[in-house]
Order: structure tokens, then sequence, then C-alpha cells
């Protein structure tokens, strides 16, 4: 059985949304603002498999709740709730840590669909094993080239698995949300090849409206922390002047 903590300010959204996971066979529980959410998630430490996060919440937003989630690096996956649509609050809630988003009002069957995707993802998280051979010394992860369906991509020492959504470098690894590691996927599967912030939105977050595209660069800068030796001469995630970026797996 799934726990959910469903973090919602509507009483009659939050109750209803209860009555049907616990239908759906998923324990659930209520928090009611973001300090409450805080409290059980970081303070208490209690333990769920997802959270449904509303944005519009009383004192501490969602957008505060997930940021706050993931520096105290909590890594519960976040089906974030919001009543603006614009592709802009769409892309800070995934800033924040969020993992997915849906739009109020939206189709009961819709958000179990995408609950679903992330208590996938805590199933995930569970069963994997860590790298090593008991001995506590990361073993090296044998060169697999990610092709489509693949899991895992290598390069200049580093690790990226899709599956366990993890980036491992030499000695630390890196807990990816899932846009973050959507993000590094389509990256890598253009490897060489300049993509447009255009595309970037369209291909990996699905946002197809007129949109400032410098939303991204924030997750640009995100990446290039994880991934570049030095983050301010990145030699991996390249930015290509006034069209979009170049990743680059083995720079010269």
């Amino acid at each position: 059985m799934s726990r959910v903590l469903i973090v919602e300010d509507e009483a009659h959204l939050a109750q209803g949304l209860r009555f049907n996971l616990q239908a759906e066979g998923h324990a659930v529980d209520v928090a009611c603002d973001g300090e409450t959410a805080i409290e059980k998630l970081v303070e208490k430490k209690e333990r769920f498999d997802a959270v449904v996060l509303d944005v519009m919440l009383p004192g501490k937003s969602g957008f505060d709740v997930a940021a706050l989630l993931r520096e105290k690096k909590n890594y519960v996956p976040v089906l974030m709730l919001t009543a603006r649509g614009r592709p802009e609050d769409v892309l800070a809630g995934f800033a924040a840590g969020a993992d997915d988003y849906l739009a109020k009002p939206f189709e009961l069957a819709i958000l179990i669909a995408r609950l679903d995707s992330l208590l996938r993802r805590s199933v995930w998280m569970k069963d994997a094993e860590p790298a090593g051979d008991g001995t506590g010394v990361e073993l090296p992860v044998p060169e697999r080239q990610l092709e489509t369906g693949g899991d895992t991509f290598n390069f200049c020492g580093k690790s990226i698995d899709f599956q366990e959504l993890e980036l491992r470098t030499l000695g630390n690894t890196i807990h990816l949300t899932v846009m973050e590691a959507e993000f590094l996927r389509y990256l890598v599967r253009s490897e060489g090849r300049i993509v447009s912030r255009k595309s970037i939105l369209e291909e990996v977050w699905g946002l197809h409206e007129d949109t400032d595209t410098r939303a991204i660069d924030n997750f640009v800068v995100r990446l290039r922390r994880y991934i570049e030796e030095d983050p301010s001469r990145p030699k991996h995630l390249q930015t290509v002047r006034g069209v979009g970026y170049r990743f680059v797996a083995e720079p010269e």
C-alpha cells in the first residue's frame, strides 16, 4: 500500500481526493498548509511515497515546500497542482523540484494516472541497490551507450542512471528529479547537435504556448553544477548564443 500526502487548503477538494485515493488502495494523509506539510516531511521525517502539492497555500507556497524538500535532500515524488496554467508557473514548479504538474480544474482519472506514474518512481528508488561490492568502494560502471529504451549513459567518468534517477560521479551520487533526468535524456539523445530553447520546452516539458524561453536557463545552471568541473566555464553543456544549447559528452 502506498502512502500519499495531500497538501491542499481547500477542504472539500482535499477530502474528495482523500476519498478517491483511498478507494484506489492508497493510505492518505492531509495537510492544509505548507507549514504542516514541512512539519510532517522535514521535521518529523514521516515517510510518504508521493506528495500531491497545491501551489496556492496560506503561508508557505507549494513552491516553497518543494524547494525546501529538495534542499533537505528529501526526494519524495511531488505532483504539483496549480490554478495558474501559464508556462512560466509550470517551469517555476519544476525549478523548485516538482516532478510533474496538473492544472486545475483537472479530471480525477488524469490525476490518478499521473500519481501512479510517480509512485512507480518510488518503487524504483526503494528497489535500487547502491553501486559497490559491500566494501564502501564505488565500483566502475560498465559502459553502455544510451539507446531508445536504454537506462544509463556514461561520459567522462560520470554515469546517468535514468531509471534510478541518479547522476554518479567519482565518489558522489546526485539524486535527480524526473524533469532533470528527462532534460538530461533529451540533451544526451541530441549529443553534439544544437537544440533550441523552444524545442526543449516542447519536447521535455510539453509546453507549446508562447512563453519566455529563457525560463529554462535556471535548469541549465543547475545541471551545470551537477556535471561540470567548472560550471562558469562549461565544456559539456555549452551555450550557443542566441539559439540554445549543445551537449558534448567528450569535449576536446
